[in-house]
């Protein structure tokens, strides 16, 4: 086992912004907009904010990170981006808005105009309607973002990339980051289907995948005999040049903590050269999200 303590596995990764964390949060709940936390999540139903991350960057050498959103409100977004301006250590902010709104592309004009926004997510996962993501009053936010350069952040489950990769067919030139693998359901080792459905996402050459929250869908205390063979399927079909690893903390704090992450990642990506694993570690994370900010 690779030592999580030892910084200079994180700090290898090149680049303008050094090791990059591509998926952590920040939250107050006193804000009142986090309906999924509930003090039955018992670990992280508290506050979490830079104070709290910052030994664990340093710890692992990592420079800059991507805060994304966990509310599905325009007021948490500006929240978060008046973090990132005093925060120094946050590159860059994914967000939130309305996507089906009539002004819609106004309104991701108006938030694109802030040098801090990189993306936005839709929280697709919490959302009943499977179908959801091909509605065609979509159209008009996925274009307003093409036209800004901004990443969508495809928060999803297996079920829904049949339906993502229809808006990639729609929308070639959308740049896409899926998120935490698509979760695929480690626990009950449903794992075909999600394979088959993301190979297809896959195939669309402007799509990246996070290696981000896998141990919050495995069996309790799982290592790398679990999650190795999903980060392989993942290497395999994205290649090292389109994952990007993120935290997804305070999550994980779920599923044994950012330490424990961070040391079963570094098993899982011990084969690759220095050059693919500085990239999966901050390089892909840097031209995919921070093009906007050069």
């Amino acid at each position: 086992m690779i030592d999580a303590r030892v910084a200079p596995w994180g700090a290898a990764a090149a680049g303008r912004y050094g090791g990059v964390d591509a998926h952590q949060h920040f939250w107050q709940i006193s804000r009142g907009d986090y309906g999924w936390l509930t003090p039955a999540l018992g670990p992280i139903h508290r506050d979490y904010g830079p104070a709290d991350l910052a030994p664990l960057l340093a710890r692992h050498g990592i420079g800059h990170t991507i805060l994304v959103q966990a509310a599905p409100t325009s007021a948490e977004t500006r929240w978060l981006l008046d973090l990132a301006r005093s925060t120094p250590f946050v590159a860059g902010v994914v967000g939130w808005t309305d996507f089906e709104a009539p002004d819609v592309s106004g309104a991701i004009a108006a938030l694109a105009a802030d040098p801090k926004l990189v993306g936005l997510r839709p929280m697709v996962q919490d959302i009943a309607d499977d179908d959801w993501l091909v509605r065609p009053a979509l159209d008009a936010a996925f274009l307003a973002m093409i036209r800004h350069g901004l990443v969508f952040d495809a928060l999803v489950l297996p079920r829904h990339l049949t339906r993502l990769a229809r808006v990639l067919d729609r929308h070639p030139d959308l740049a896409v980051v899926v998120d935490h693998g698509a979760k695929p359901r480690i626990r009950d080792r449903g794992l075909d289907g999600w394979r088959r459905d993301l190979a297809a996402v896959a195939a669309h050459p402007r799509v990246v995948c996070k290696l981000s929250g896998l141990l919050t869908e495995a069996p309790e205390g799982a290592g790398i005999d679990v999650i190795g063979p999903v980060v392989d399927t993942l290497l395999e079909l994205f290649g090292p040049r389109r994952l990007l690893w993120g935290s997804d903390w305070p999550v994980v704090n779920l599923a044994g903590g950012y330490d424990r992450w961070r040391a079963i990642t570094a098993d899982a990506l011990a084969g690759l050269s220095t050059p693919e694993r500085d990239a999966v570690l901050g390089g892909n994370a840097e031209r995919v999200y921070l093009r906007r900010l050069r």
